[in-house]
């Protein structure tokens, strides 16, 4: 957890100096999901992830000097340098890809592991999506697909109470995320999303599950961003009283206090934390030195085999 938010705080720093090309979607506050989830996952396994996907991307094995440059636009990015923060990919740790389109990765999830189901492969896919993504129709598409196939996908609701800058529950009918999952006869779980022994213990046993064929699974994680939608939002939309009480929820707070009360050294912890932020000062400092992509890779990558324009005429 110390690791995502050193991460994202650097990459914040690398916004407002103008090294990020485009937008930053961070995840502070939330870092128990991914830190709690994506640990159970094998290397081969398969995640999908959000505009916000910093942390799982971490998690699950990622590089960070090579998110950093991917963030800046740099050469040895994830991507090349061409996705930015909304479309980090890494195909060598199972990582599928971050989405910057609201609930498209649900159905793409859905995609995946159709296709693992399909050549008898040992994979899970694990699908990471916001609150706001369940009233969009991807949502039931997704899950309506899983079932009826029997796949190997576990979807995480991610909900920390905001899509984007209006509060879910204000344009949500019904009961909710997993109310909607167990309707179309999906197990589902609440747990509280800043405790990080909770997240693990939940996703442990789902991906179990999945793993003896039992089928998609449905977790409802309850958590909080403590930043703005973005880097560049003030989140003035929030009571600021109800932020600083949120702070007071920090699940790295919240883990150190357990830690601590279990009689690990308090100088320990400290030293954890130091040694993410100098992982991460390492990897921001090795990014902003690290030259832009040759002109001749902007049409790398690029298809132009089918070209309907040409096709039309």
């Amino acid at each position: 957890m110390w690791r995502i938010r050193a991460f994202e705080e650097l990459a914040l720093r690398g916004l407002h100096e103008k090294l990020v090309l485009g937008a930053i979607h961070p995840s502070i506050g939330q870092e128990a999901v991914a830190a709690g989830v994506c640990p159970n996952l094998d290397r081969h396994d398969v995640l999908l992830s959000t505009h916000r996907g910093h942390g799982h991307t971490l998690a699950k094995g990622a590089d960070p000097l090579a998110m950093m440059r991917e963030l800046f636009g740099r050469a040895g990015g994830n991507c090349g340098g061409k996705g930015g923060s909304m479309h980090i990919a890494d195909f060598g740790v199972g990582m599928l890809g971050a989405n910057g389109v609201v609930a498209a990765n649900i159905v793409i999830a859905a995609g995946a592991a159709h296709a693992v189901k399909l050549k008898r492969e040992s994979k899970v896919v694990c699908c990471i999506f916001g609150d706001g993504a369940i009233n969009r129709g991807p949502f039931l598409e997704g899950l309506n697909w899983a079932k009826v196939f029997g796949l190997p996908v576990l979807f995480v609701c991610e909900d920390n109470g905001f899509a984007a800058t209006t509060r879910t529950r204000a344009m949500t009918a019904g009961e909710g995320p997993s109310a909607r999952a167990r309707s179309l006869g999906i197990a589902a779980e609440e747990v509280d999303g800043n405790d990080v022994l909770a997240v693990d213990a939940a996703a442990r046993q789902a991906i179990a599950a999945l793993r003896d064929g039992g089928g998609p699974r449905f977790l409802h994680l309850h958590t909080y961003r403590l930043t703005g939608h973005t880097g560049a939002d003030p989140a003035a939309y929030r009571p600021k009283e109800e932020v600083e009480a949120r702070w007071k929820d920090d699940p790295i707070s919240r883990a150190a206090a357990l830690l601590e009360a279990a009689g690990h050294p308090t100088a320990s912890l400290a030293e954890a934390r130091n040694a993410a932020y100098a992982e991460m000062i390492a990897a921001y400092e090795a990014a902003r030195e690290t030259p832009f992509p040759p002109v001749d890779q902007a049409f790398a990558d690029v298809q132009d085999v089918g070209d309907p324009r040409a096709e039309a005429f």
